[in-house]
């Protein structure tokens, strides 16, 4: 197996177990609370990424783009966070939001010339079918009290 392929298997479990924590979190705190606390998380990780990590390479520009996927992250993480808060399921929203590769498609299709084949547009078709058949819920029925 490839180490990306490794990689890639761990976010998958990783942020399976985050999306119940942040329901967890928003059940309890607000959005805000919650994102400050994500952000203390990310600290913890510092003395880590410091110690294998050399700064001294990166340019004003590498430095502009980190700071701006990171500020995206954020905004991100707390629009979640508040729809989770005002109500939604994780079970619904999670997954919903996890549909954002769609617009990094888009995006690395317009800004990095990337293409796509036919198999990997079949699979975004799939993907909006399933993002859909996902946030759909049933209206409840009438309540029916038995004798």
């Amino acid at each position: 197996m490839p180490v990306w392929m490794f990689y890639s298997l761990l976010v998958i479990m990783l942020w399976g177990i985050v999306g119940l924590l942040q329901k967890l979190g928003t059940n309890r705190v607000s959005a805000d609370s919650l994102l400050i606390w994500l952000m203390a998380g990310y600290v913890l990780l510092l003395p880590w990424l410091l110690a294998t990590t050399s700064l001294s390479t990166l340019r004003g520009h590498d430095i502009f783009i980190g700071t701006l996927a990171g500020v995206t992250n954020g905004l991100g993480a707390w629009f979640l966070f508040a729809s989770l808060e005002s109500g939604a399921k994780a079970s619904i929203a999670v997954p919903l939001t996890a549909l954002n590769p769609l617009l990094t498609i888009l995006l690395a299709m317009v800004f990095l010339a990337e293409r796509l084949t036919p198999l990997q547009w079949t699979g975004i078709v799939l993907a909006i079918i399933a993002g859909g058949m996902i946030s759909y819920e049933t209206a409840p029925g009438p309540l029916v009290l038995e004798d």
